[in-house]
């Protein structure tokens, strides 16, 4: 039990440290004066779950929903 304790421990602290690092490279949210024209409509907008930001967006739905599983797990341990 032991074991399985610390394996899980260092996977929990590899988690934190991509899910800080992934959510330091997203760029903000603020669309500013562009979305009231519609220009926030654009290719990249339309397409946002191909790009690059859109992969760390869902790398940091997964990473969140490690982190929390495993901060459970680790707790009943």
């Amino acid at each position: 039990m032991a074991v399985l304790k610390i394996i899980l421990t260092i996977v929990f602290v590899i988690d934190c440290i991509a899910l800080t690092t992934v959510v330091l490279m997203q760029e903000g949210k603020q669309q500013g004066l562009g979305s009231i024209g519609g220009i926030a409509d654009s290719y990249w907008g339309k397409n946002k779950g191909r790009s690059m930001e859109g992969g760390l967006v869902r790398a940091t739905t997964i990473m969140g929903i490690l982190f929390f599983v495993l901060s459970l797990v680790l707790n009943m341990i």
